[in-house]
């Protein structure tokens, strides 16, 4: 008798068990028989202090409903440890996909890996991340947005030019990316006198500039690795002759390009960026091949 009862417990705590299984038939390639109106895709954004994140955002909100899916936001905060816990927390929700920002590449590498290890598929957005696997990346050619910043910065002002470079949030493969596109030209062609991180944001940018300016008042020419860096840049600059070059053709960039304040923007289309998450996503869910990495085009916005 005894024994025919620990049977039975053993069989409801098994059917519990299973009770308790994501009705999502998760497989490693994202293929789902899910209706697609009850696909939940969480969505891990870097900052939506930074109207190009925003931009992203947008994005991502219009074509998921265009497509019928829902989708839940997170916002980092531009920092790596609530990024981690974010993305803990929509895992937590069981949610399908995952669209990550990351704050830091490497920072994000575990809980990237913990999405893969419950099989829900990653998407990278921006920036990549160091460990884990991804679905696909998306983003701008970073490296050749470098290139063309410090290009334009010769083609202006001509070779050996005085210049100074603001960098962004150390660890981010934006960072390193636009940095290392930026020395390609840079360290042929430009005398680099100084480099610091603003940390990817506009008041850092402001006092940054403003030391440099004060311990390089020769310096001729400004490559800052984001437009919100670059912003703070141009009030710190004044009147001042040196040009400041940003990076992503936000929409406060782009009205300073106009008012011929911010002499240049490296521009990127962040919408596209997060229209573009959510139909590599349908993708995955109709069992279609994704690209591993997925270029957005990039364009020079200067002054005219």
């Amino acid at each position: 008798m005894k024994r025919l009862v620990i049977i039975v417990m053993v069989m409801v705590l098994f059917l519990a068990g299973c009770s308790l299984e994501s009705p999502l038939e998760k497989k490693d390639s994202g293929k789902s028989d899910k209706k697609k109106s009850d696909v939940v895709i969480g969505v891990s954004i870097s900052t939506l202090n930074n109207p190009f994140f925003v931009k992203i955002k947008d994005g991502i909100e219009a074509e998921a409903k265009k497509q019928g899916v829902k989708v839940k936001f997170a916002d980092a905060q531009d920092d790596a440890a609530k990024q981690a816990n974010d993305i803990d927390d929509l895992i937590q929700q069981n949610v399908d996909y995952l669209i990550v920002n990351p704050t830091d590449s490497d920072a994000i590498s575990g809980s990237v890996q913990i999405a893969n290890d419950q099989n829900i598929p990653v998407i990278t957005l921006d920036r990549e991340v160091a460990k884990g696997k991804v679905a696909s990346f998306i983003a701008s050619d970073n490296i050749k947005g470098g290139e063309m910043g410090g290009k334009l910065i010769v083609d202006q002002l001509g070779k050996g030019t005085k210049v100074a470079e603001l960098e962004g949030i150390p660890g981010a493969s934006a960072t390193r990316e636009r940095g290392k596109g930026f020395h390609h030209i840079a360290d042929d062609d430009l005398d680099v006198v100084s480099k610091q991180s603003a940390k990817f944001n506009r008041t850092e940018g402001l006092n940054v500039t403003q030391n440099i300016i004060q311990a390089h008042p020769d310096i001729k020419a400004i490559f800052a690795q984001n437009d919100e860096m670059a912003l703070g840049a141009v009030e710190a600059v004044g009147n001042k002759d040196i040009k400041v070059v940003g990076f992503d053709g936000n929409e406060d960039a782009m009205k300073s390009v106009e008012n011929n304040k911010l002499y240049a923007t490296v521009a990127q289309q962040p919408d596209l960026m997060g229209e573009a998450s959510i139909k590599t996503v349908m993708d995955l869910y109709n069992g279609k091949k994704v690209k591993t990495k997925n270029k957005i085009p990039l364009e020079m916005k200067k002054q005219k």
